[in-house]
């Protein structure tokens, strides 16, 4: 007994709805390829779901851009007018606006000012003041910190004299607290002379007095 025909119409359950769909895509992109494998076809399946997530299959070796341009020419419908115009509105109002830059910044640089009229001048003469007033304002900054830097850099470096000094310091002191002792011990073990024989050494010419 086969499956009955069912009514086509919006599924209203919202489960059943993307149960069907996902089955009635898969279906659907399965005979797109089938078709195209069989019958050497160009063909290209675009899906959007109701989630607005987007599904596509293309045949091999074929691009969807020159599916769409082969419909352009064999439908004669204009796909991309409306988008090509607001692109072309687009490039030409950016190509205008950096033409008048550039001549603006001709202008800043005292370039093709003889056609300027005398409230031009002005203008480009504040303009000027205020860009010097700003860099002023921007060198005198870098040039505080840099004064606070390098007054840094000398307070660092006379901590670090004052730290080498004191090491030095400690160093001779320890130096000679160590040749103190040393000394005093070659005194201490140092062994006895005779006393007849010392008496000897601090009586010179002994000899000659007999």
């Amino acid at each position: 007994m086969g499956r009955g025909k069912i009514e086509i119409k919006r599924i209203e359950n919202i489960s059943n709805r993307q149960v069907t769909y996902s089955k009635r895509r898969n279906g659907l992109i399965k005979k797109a390829k089938e078709i195209s494998v069989l019958c050497d076809a160009q063909v290209s399946v675009v899906i959007f779901g109701s989630s607005g997530k987007m599904h596509e299959y293309c045949s091999p070796s074929t691009k969807l851009v020159d599916i769409l341009d082969k419909y352009h020419r064999h439908s004669g419908n204009k796909l991309w007018d409306a988008k090509h115009e607001n692109l072309n509105s687009e490039i030409d109002r950016i190509k205008k606006e950096n033409d008048s830059m550039q001549i603006e910044l001709r202008h800043l640089r005292g370039e093709d000012i003889t056609s300027l009229r005398h409230k031009e001048l002005m203008v480009l003469e504040e303009a000027l003041d205020n860009g010097l007033a700003s860099i002023r304002d921007k060198e005198m900054e870098v040039y505080k910190i840099m004064k606070k830097n390098e007054k840094l850099m000398e307070e660092d470096n006379e901590h670090l004299k004052y730290m080498l000094h004191q090491q030095g310091i400690d160093m001779d002191g320890g130096e000679m607290e160590n040749g103190y002792h040393h000394h005093h011990q070659v005194r201490e073990y140092q062994p006895q002379m005779p006393f007849a024989f010392h008496n000897l050494q601090i009586q010179p010419n002994l000899q000659e007095r007999f």
